[in-house]
């Protein structure tokens, strides 16, 4: 069981560093083509990815499982496309938010914020009816010290254009978040990631002949940043974090993917050559304090 566990924790580990090195993907990507072009054709790559890997473990679970079993485990189909189209329509309005934020800021904040929908998850439950506790409220103050000291690094009191944009992309992953709790108990977790893909790929490349011009030859240009944000980030890594999670304390789970933006400011100062000032390191230190003081248990 133990060897399992430590499998899962490395299986997750490297999910959170193919999430942190896709931030530089999107930055680089966003140079080649429009942020709705991206997210579209990144989106749309995803879906196919996934494709086999649901006709495999299909194949898997029947074996498990028996055909009657089997069908009976799928679910209800109107379920799974409500939620799937709810929680892709969130995903574009997120990732656009997101991808735009990336082009005015750099790598390394954009990671740090987008992972403040950590901490806004519970805060957002209390429209829900959800409790919140101590640690929760703690994590929100150490968070919005943090995200000053990051982000408000002129002479003014302001946000850049960029910090701004990524700010409420966090606010949106948040909801997505909690549409994914609602539906995926209802749902098989691979199809509603696959149906969310296509939904938000559909949307974006809607904004993209809508406000920009689809360029088949920047695309192609493009075609590394695309490739890894389409395969790696959004096929593989969701993969890895349905296998990884399997049998794994889910506040260990969360911990290790929140590394994610870690990972993110580490690709950016390698691949990028962005670096932090002390102030901003610090102001990272706080809001990650704040990320993993807000995964931790409540005491019983």
């Amino acid at each position: 069981m133990k060897k399992e566990q430590l499998k899962n924790s490395l299986l997750l580990l490297l999910t959170a560093f193919i999430w942190g090195v896709a931030f530089v993907a999107q930055s680089v990507g966003g140079d080649q083509v429009g942020c709705f072009t991206f997210n579209g054709v990144r989106n749309l790559i995803g879906t196919l990815v996934l494709l086999p890997i649901i006709r495999f473990l299909d194949l898997q679970k029947r074996k498990e499982l028996g055909e009657a079993a089997f069908l009976e485990q799928k679910g209800d189909k109107k379920t799974l496309l409500i939620g799937g189209i709810c929680c892709g329509v969130m995903l574009c309005i997120a990732s656009n938010f997101q991808q735009f934020g990336i082009s005015h800021t750099t790598v390394g904040k954009a990671g740090f914020i987008t992972a403040l929908y950590i901490v806004l998850v519970p805060v957002l439950g209390l429209f829900m009816k959800k409790k919140v506790g101590m640690k929760i409220w703690l994590g929100v103050a150490l968070s919005t010290i943090g995200l000053y000291l990051l982000c408000m690094t002129g002479e003014r009191f302001s946000l850049s254009k960029g910090d701004f944009l990524v700010l409420i992309c966090a606010g949106f992953f948040s909801l997505h978040i909690l549409i994914i709790d609602h539906f995926s108990p209802k749902c098989d977790g691979v199809r509603l990631s696959c149906i969310q893909f296509f939904v938000c790929g559909i949307l974006s490349m809607a904004g993209a002949f809508l406000f920009e011009t689809p360029n088949v030859k920047a695309i192609l240009a493009g075609w590394m940043p695309i490739l890894y944000a389409g395969v790696m980030s959004s096929g593989v890594a969701y993969t890895l974090q349905i296998v990884g999670q399997k049998n794994l304390n889910p506040t260990v789970a969360s911990l290790i993917m929140s590394l994610e933006s870690v990972f993110a400011v580490l690709a950016g100062w390698l691949l990028l050559n962005q670096t932090l000032s002390s102030r901003e390191l610090f102001g990272c230190v706080l809001m990650f304090g704040a990320i993993i003081l807000a995964q931790l248990p409540d005491k019983r």
